[in-house]
């Protein structure tokens, strides 16, 4: 079976192209992936019904972590691992072809904001930095490199240099982009305040234990007056996708055209939701061509008419993960 490349995949710009590619990506991954395969022999699914997205079977995303979930029989390149506390089983993402990461998440800022090469990029994520395998510090790495500037870069707990470095930014009038998990942003903000209506402050989600949950509002409105901007841009992401959503205010999140969100209905998986229903999330991501791109999350959240969508928090019981966002 021939498998839809990265042309038709990043090319994708209206339903029926995002349908028919999903389809063939499905038929694929039904025959490849051993344990989706196994998933939908046991719910006794007959593929040649499946002909629409909806009807495609989503994989629970706890499989990522008792199993391997890959489509290819291509050595790993690159294992993703999802952040956890002591003792708390996390996921693994074992991807073997890195470049369509690479490939996804340039190709989304780019729509989103445009040349990285426009930008410093600034990034508070401590938690991250301090261990392995994270799929954000890859994915902001590279864009730091790519933004091909010096003044770009991490910073861990040193937010006096960082302070310093938004000064000049605003100095100079330059367009930049500071991503930071929650609590750092927060920690940051209670040292230091500045006016930068032109920053844009993107936030990973997660507070890991360090401080208390806070509603969606409370929180953006908190970063807003600590660092001058009018709102909070947000990225929706986990170490199993490719792909990532972006907010850029009120919580609410678009789509590259490689990437959907479904609602489920959380009593009746099978059962999709229609727009302005709150159920469980289901993420299709075509970038995941190498492993699986029909993804049940345990996140809750609600679609709107344009394709939109928002996180409403997440299932009871289930674990929580330093690149959700928070309850809304």
């Amino acid at each position: 079976m021939t498998i839809p490349g990265k042309q038709q995949v990043f090319s994708i710009n209206n339903k029926e192209q995002f349908e028919q590619t999903a389809l063939e990506v499905f038929k694929y991954q039904a025959q490849n992936c051993v344990i989706y395969r196994q998933f939908i022999e046991g719910l006794k699914i007959d593929l040649t019904k499946v002909t629409t997205v909806e009807k495609i079977p989503f994989l629970p995303i706890e499989f990522f972590k008792s199993h391997a979930v890959v489509s290819s029989n291509d050595l790993i390149e690159v294992t993703f691992t999802s952040s956890g506390t002591t003792g708390m089983i996390t996921s693994s993402h074992h991807v073997t072809d890195k470049t369509w990461y690479e490939d996804s998440f340039r190709n989304a800022f780019g729509l989103f904001y445009g040349d990285i090469k426009a930008y410093t990029v600034l990034a508070l994520l401590p938690s991250y930095l301090e261990r392995e395998g994270s799929s954000l510090i890859y994915m902001v790495d590279d864009l730091i490199k790519q933004s091909d500037n010096p003044d770009s870069g991490f910073f861990l707990y040193n937010h006096y240099e960082l302070y310093q470095q938004l000064i000049k930014q605003q100095e100079a009038q330059k367009p930049t982009l500071l991503i930071g998990v929650t609590f750092g942003l927060l920690d940051f903000i209670e040292q230091y305040s500045i006016n930068f209506p032109g920053l844009i402050v993107m936030e990973t989600g997660g507070m890991k234990g360090r401080r208390k949950e806070m509603i969606r509002e409370e929180l953006h409105q908190a970063l807003c007056k600590g660092f001058g901007v009018s709102a909070i841009h947000s990225e929706y992401g986990m170490t199993e996708l490719l792909s990532q959503a972006y907010s850029k205010g009120e919580g609410i999140f678009d789509c590259p055209p490689w990437m959907q969100i479904i609602i489920r209905d959380t009593n009746d998986p099978i059962t999709t939701l229609s727009n302005g229903k709150t159920g469980g999330i289901n993420v299709v991501d075509l970038a995941n061509i190498n492993s699986c791109s029909f993804i049940a999350t345990q996140d809750l959240g609600k679609t709107y008419t344009d394709g939109s969508f928002e996180v409403l928090g997440r299932f009871d019981q289930s674990d929580i993960r330093g690149c959700n966002l928070l309850i809304a």
